[in-house]
């Protein structure tokens, strides 16, 4: 009896060991995917960066914007002292960790404080006032995935460092506006004052006792903000958080005289350049440095109407109305470089989340995205010819002809094929003969028409083609 049991033990020990080797072996051969909130940007989403991007740099570059990058790790404290200590981003999304020397890094959530930190370590402080910079490139936050938000996002930050003027809030404004034109997005930007710190400090009080009686019908989020971090009660997007703030007192209201009038010339240079502008009480953005001018950038897209609309009403024009999200957003901060050991100076500047400028150009059917069209497939044949493919390749490439070619493939009816579904217009082929001879063949994939050539003349007789088939 007791053999029978041991014999049972070690059955059962080798049928755990085998049970684990199985779930071993299911684990590493189980396809890998992306991480929960990160995206893959693949070839086809590309032509809307691109565009997008040269649009940025082309723009920012005109209006006297040096382009700078800063590193994407940085110490956790300088976010705690700029963004915030008590900020959902500081307390709740950070990518945080301890490097081997026992030192607290952060992935950068966002771009201004490190800019603001390379403004205060390369003395920019001794270059001629305003120093105006712009950066482009991911940040990352551990934040509920959904639409428009990602943990490896990017933006499009830029910023005056250095100018107290109305102007400079106006001109960030204005460039905001002339970005998303150039892209070919209608906009609308909702703007507020948040006044200096100390009126802030006394609304606050009064919204603090505005909410009191009201804790109850609060998020969990807006219970904790009440205490830590008063002002974002007003941007919480709760349904009932937003009856609530319906009824709240305004900040606009409780701002003082000097930031009052900073708002009025703000407001009186946006009237004159044009740019379309709504007075919003309730932006107060989501960071601790802000004062003064606060704004957010809202697309306006034309929802197309539905088919009951058409039917009942066949000359209905579908209303233009904001979308939820705001693609961007800023203000003015004049005490975060001094907050991180510089000088008194003043700064202004706003991001753009790439992602929800990208998904703004898709929605809005206005895709002014340039593709290049391949105009000439370059076939070969033949093992020699192919050895002179690179070459020709480019030779046509450099003329500013779009070339496209297989290397790999030898056959001439699988290149045709591919010639075809990319619907160019001409093939040039390469062949044996054609080496010997210093000639190739240009053929007119519409009617299969063939011509020979020679093939120093090949660039020159493809372009008075092209510009004939145009």
């Amino acid at each position: 009896m007791l053999i029978l049991n041991f014999n049972d033990s070690i059955d059962t020990m080798v049928k755990k060991k085998q049970s684990k080797q199985v779930e071993k072996i299911k684990k590493t051969s189980k396809s890998l995917s992306l991480l929960r909130g990160f995206k893959d940007i693949l070839p086809e989403h590309m032509k809307y960066w691109q565009y997008a991007r040269n649009v940025a740099h082309e723009l920012f570059s005109d209006y006297g914007y040096g382009q700078i990058e800063t590193p994407i790790l940085e110490q956790t404290s300088l976010y705690k002292r700029t963004t915030g200590e008590h900020t959902d981003i500081v307390t709740k999304e950070m990518f945080s960790f301890q490097d081997r020397s026992g030192d607290s890094i952060s992935m950068r959530p966002e771009f201004t404080p490190g800019i603001a930190r390379a403004y205060i370590e390369h003395g920019m402080l001794n270059r001629p006032q305003p120093v105006k910079l712009y950066s482009l490139g991911p940040l990352f936050r551990y934040d509920r995935p959904q639409a428009g938000r990602y943990r490896q996002f990017h933006q499009l930050d830029f910023e005056i460092l250095g100018d107290e003027n109305p102007v400079a809030d106006a001109e960030i404004i204005f460039l905001s506006y002339l970005f998303c034109k150039k892209l070919g997005l209608d906009v609308v930007i909702q703007i507020n004052s948040l006044g200096q710190s100390e009126s802030r400090q006394e609304y606050i009080k009064i919204l603090k006792e505005y909410y009191k009686s009201k804790r109850r019908l609060l998020c969990d989020d807006c219970k904790t903000r009440l205490t830590k971090n008063t002002l974002r009660l007003l941007d919480c997007k709760e349904t009932g958080c937003q009856d609530l703030t319906q009824s709240a007192p305004q900040l606009i209201d409780h701002i003082d005289d000097d930031s009052k009038q900073h708002f009025v010339r703000v407001l009186e240079y946006l009237d004159e350049s044009e740019v379309p502008y709504e007075l919003n009480p309730y932006i107060v953005r989501g960071l601790d440095y802000y004062n003064r001018t606060a704004f957010e950038v809202m697309p306006v897209i034309t929802r197309p109407c539905d088919e009951i609309s058409l039917e009942v009403a066949p000359d209905f024009v579908p209303k233009p109305e904001p979308l939820v999200q705001a693609i961007g957003g800023g203000g003015r901060y004049d005490g975060l470089i001094e907050a991180i050991g510089g000088r008194p100076t003043a700064g202004v500047g706003m991001a753009f989340g790439f992602e929800r400028v990208i998904e703004a150009i898709r929605q809005s059917g206005k895709d002014k995205a340039p593709v290049k069209k391949p105009q000439v497939f370059l076939a070969q044949l033949g093992e020699e010819a192919a050895k002179r493919i690179f070459k020709l390749f480019e030779v046509l490439r450099e003329s500013g002809i779009q070339t496209r070619v297989n290397f790999s493939k030898s056959g001439l009816k699988q290149q045709l094929e591919l010639a075809d579904k990319l619907k160019v217009p001409y093939t040039v082929i390469l062949g044996q003969k054609e080496l010997l001879d210093d000639t190739i063949i240009i053929r007119d994939m519409e009617n299969g028409i063939q011509e020979v050539v020679d093939l120093s003349k090949v660039t020159e007789e493809l372009k008075k083609r092209l510009k004939s088939h145009e």
